[in-house]
Formats: structure tokens, sequence, C-alpha cells
């Protein structure tokens, strides 16, 4: 087989490339779109720079149509958005999803402590993926996907790749998505546990202007125009 033909041009030189060892996992199709590499960002700038296959916008804060439309409108790619089911919950995650739905959400995602109720609610509303969010294999994911989960995004730091492995034997067709960790080592483990898709984090825009901006320095340091 031919390898694929690759084209960067100049100006788009400084994308945030997902880690290429996510290939190897299996994905999750939705849409008839496979999904494997999935940023975490709400920084418009980096979502419209980047190659992810999806992005997950869920951020600290209540959440608000505005963003989603604010992210909308950055993203080329499905967008899987945070709706509540923590301090936010109850009808107000209901109409946050089903409003995140009308404006082109690929799927909306509830926080850890959601209560299989309000789960029941949304996933009655909305018509795309509902995601629920585990940070622990004590949660009772049981009665998650027997309100309505359709992909469980597990969230548990460097225990990850375990609880997806406790959670795969325990569900052996869920799909699963789940944080990859900072180094290409602890990527591979969570895909060998058994996760479909992979979560990462981006340097933040801050971090990747610095560069730049110290090879500038550099450059006018030695007199060069």
């Amino acid at each position: 087989m031919k390898s694929p033909v690759n084209y960067t041009g100049v100006l788009r030189n400084h994308m945030v490339e997902s880690p290429e060892c996510i290939e190897t996992c299996s994905g999750i199709r939705i849409f008839g779109r496979l999904l494997k590499s999935i940023i975490f960002s709400t920084d418009v700038a980096i979502i419209a720079n980047t190659n992810a296959d999806a992005v997950i916008a869920v951020y600290p804060f209540t959440p608000q149509p505005r963003i989603v439309s604010a992210v909308m409108s950055a993203a080329d790619m499905p967008v899987f958005f945070g709706v509540g089911g923590g301090f936010t919950s109850g009808e107000r995650s209901v109409n946050q999803a089903l409003a995140a739905e009308n404006m082109g959400a690929f799927g909306v995602v509830v926080n850890a402590p959601v209560t299989p109720d309000v789960l029941r609610q949304i996933k009655k509303a909305v018509d795309i993926p509902v995601v629920a969010t585990i940070v622990s294999a004590e949660q009772d994911t049981d009665a998650r996907i027997d309100a309505g989960a359709d992909i469980l995004n597990i969230a548990a730091s460097s225990l990850t790749p375990a609880v997806v492995a406790q959670l795969r034997e325990r569900h052996p067709d869920i799909p699963i998505m789940a944080t990859g960790g900072p180094t290409e080592e602890s990527i591979r483990a969570t895909i060998a546990a058994g996760a479909n898709a992979i979560t990462f984090t981006p340097p933040d825009t801050g971090v990747l202007l610095a560069e730049i901006m110290r090879g500038h320095r550099e450059r006018y340091r030695h007199g060069d125009e």
C-alpha cells in the first residue's frame, strides 16, 4: 500500500497535530465519520489550527450557548460539548444539550456526578450521542448505560489505562474515549487497555507563541532581516 501524499503549505505549518500513535486505535464511527483523535480545547485559535478528528469542549463554568457558538464558528470538525451534570444539572442541562444539538454539536458530554434520571432526560431530548464522563471504576457505569449513555469518556488521570481496562472487561461493546496522558507511552497504554478514541490536551497559545517569539529574538540577535 502506498503512503499518503502529504501537503502542509506555508502558512499552516504551525498546526497543533495530534500524536501519530493515536492512529493505531480503532476509532468511534459517528454519523459516518471515524473519530480517533479528540482535542480537549475551547481555544478557537487552536481549534482552527489542528488536525484532530474532533473537539471535546468541556470547561469549568456553567455551559452557555454563546460558548457553543464561538467554538462552532472556528471548528471544521465534529465537536462534543459539555452540558453539565454536576453544579449545572436537571432541566438546565437538558436545555443546554438541546441547544448544543441545534447549533451543530456532534455529541454532548455530561460530568461525572450526573444522575441517571438527568442523563435519561437528556437522551430523550437529543438525537446525538450522549457521552458520560467516568473518573473512577467505582462509578455505577451500568446505571449510566441503562439511562442512555452512548459513549464512556474516561478521565482518571494517571489511572486512566487501568480504569479503561476494568470498564472494557465489564462493558465489552461500549465505545470508550479516554485521556491519553502526556506521553506516547501513556497513549499506547490507554489504547492497549481498550480505548477506541483518545483525547489529548494541546499546549496553550501562550506556550506556542513563546516558542515562535524565541525564534524571532534569536534571528534578530544575529542581525538578520
